[in-house]
């Protein structure tokens, strides 16, 4: 008789302890539980999400969570470094079966300057950037960089926080002021002293990213490159996959996997990525930021793909074969923020599938996501205008999918059978894979200026329009 504790005599680790118990800790134990494995959560916040989905230890039981897990892994890049690196010294010592990804990343991950440094040591393009410890320094670097650029804190700074966009000569003190305690680490900007980073804008036209898996024997499975749009620097929306971008997945494929063999990585990362232009006037990939972790941009692989971007760092953490990372069809995640929709109306949208993390509402605060996925693709537009129409929050999307929507009351039931009018839906409904580029130097998932950004990146960025009807090849 079996018992649902009940494992193989042969499995070594039954219990998998995450750092961390967000919604990434949720949907983590959500793609262990079919495979076998439990999870334990280290957590502060005892109603967390993935408190669902087992036990949440608070840090002052960290001893306790230890105990109850036989390999260890994370859903938050800002975890203490000296956590991680006590875990993985207790698999160095064969007391734990690891701790993944190793400590290594996240030290290069908590740190703009180190990261930046680290693209460049492995032959990865970047933005321009300079290091900044005074006002002095953040003068040099206006002028040698040349306005505008970003300033940035290279260590904390996470929605909203951290970040301040230098548009004019008169912006710098101010900048500095707002800033300069991340350098003595007061505040709350960051705990830790560091400098400053300032980097350069550039021209691009959109932003991707680009996830990927690395197994312990250090095979490596790569997703699609996505199209990210953002809002208030938040991600708003994700496209899967990017349409028109099969001629640069092999630069994003080789970064990525440059990376994480760099770092002896294990588990799910992301790579973002800007798409600019070379000097020959051809599509080119600058990296701007990893996250050694899942990520929001690969929420959609959840439906979308042949296996997860959440079972795939399961299967990495507990020493399994890699999935297939293919996508099974097109696919349009959107973050619901702040509050809820009605579930019935989002639900009578074909191919919509919703997951709520059980959070409170508040404003800007991640609650929930949902995929689009009508089995027609030319239905893909259409159904994000609906999708649209029925999110309290719009998250920066009505005026993208306001044409299409005024179009699809136009093609009502009784006027169905005019073909022009279904043609000309068909038409605007594909051209708005790219109607936006928004400035990822200044969002980072994180932009303290919002109305100053936009107007930068107005200034700086010029919209495209793609055909997304397509999926392309990725290898």
């Amino acid at each position: 008789m079996t018992t649902a504790n009940a494992y193989p005599v042969t499995q070594t680790i039954r219990t998998i302890g995450i750092l961390g118990g967000g919604q990434l800790g949720m949907m983590l134990a959500q793609a262990a539980l079919p495979l076998g494995y439990q999870c334990v959560f280290l957590e502060d916040n005892a109603d967390c999400p993935a408190s669902l989905y087992g036990t949440v230890f608070s840090s002052a039981q960290l001893d306790d969570f230890i105990a109850a897990a036989d390999v260890f892994t994370l859903e938050f890049e800002n975890t203490p470094t000296t956590t991680v690196e006590k875990l993985a010294s207790l698999s160095t010592s064969g007391n734990k079966q690891g701790m993944f990804p190793p400590p290594v990343a996240l030290d290069i991950a908590q740190d703009r300057l180190k990261e930046k440094r680290m693209f460049n040591d492995l032959a990865i393009a970047t933005v321009p950037f300079q290091e900044v410890s005074s006002e002095a320094q953040l003068k040099q670097a206006c002028d040698e960089l040349g306005l505008p650029i970003v300033l940035k804190t290279s260590r904390g700074g996470y929605d909203g926080k951290g970040q301040y966009v230098i548009k004019q000569d008169s912006d710098i003190t101010k900048a500095w002021h707002d800033l300069k305690d991340a350098v003595s680490g007061k505040g709350s900007l960051t705990p830790t002293p560091a400098p400053l980073i300032a980097e350069g804008f550039i021209n691009f036209s959109r932003e991707v990213s680009i996830i990927a898996a690395r197994a312990q024997d250090g095979s490596v499975r790569c997703y699609d490159l996505v199209e990210n749009h953002h809002h208030h620097g938040i991600l708003a929306k994700t496209q899967a996959p990017a349409v028109g971008t099969s001629h640069i997945f092999s630069q994003a494929k080789e970064a990525i996997t440059t990376i994480m063999n760099h770092l002896g990585y294990v588990g799910v990362m992301a790579l973002e990525l800007f798409v600019t232009k070379d000097a020959r006037g051809h599509d080119y990939l600058l990296a701007n930021e990893i996250a050694p972790r899942v990520h929001n941009s690969g929420h959609w692989s959840i439906e979308g793909a042949i296996t997860s971007q959440f079972e795939n760092h399961i299967r990495a953490v507990v020493d399994l074969p890699l999935g297939d990372t293919d996508n099974v069809h097109p696919a349009i995640m959107v973050n619901v923020l702040g509050q809820y929709p009605n579930i019935s109306d989002v639900l009578a949208i074909d191919g919509a599938h919703y997951h709520s993390y059980h959070k409170a509402e508040r404003d800007d605060r991640k609650i929930a996501h949902i995929t689009l996925m009508p089995n027609d693709v030319t239905d893909l537009e259409p159904s994000m205008a609906k999708l649209v129409a029925s999110l309290p929050n719009k998250v920066g999307l009505d005026k993208e999918y306001a044409a299409v929507q005024k179009l699809q009351e136009l093609a009502s039931p009784q006027t169905n059978s005019t073909a022009q009018n279904t043609k000309l839906l068909d038409s605007k409904a594909t051209n708005n894979a790219v109607t936006q580029a928004v400035d990822r130097q200044v969002d980072s998932e994180a932009k303290a200026q919002p109305t100053q950004a936009k107007t930068t990146q107005a200034k700086t960025t010029q919209a495209k329009t793609t055909q997304a009807k397509t999926t392309q090849a990725k290898k």
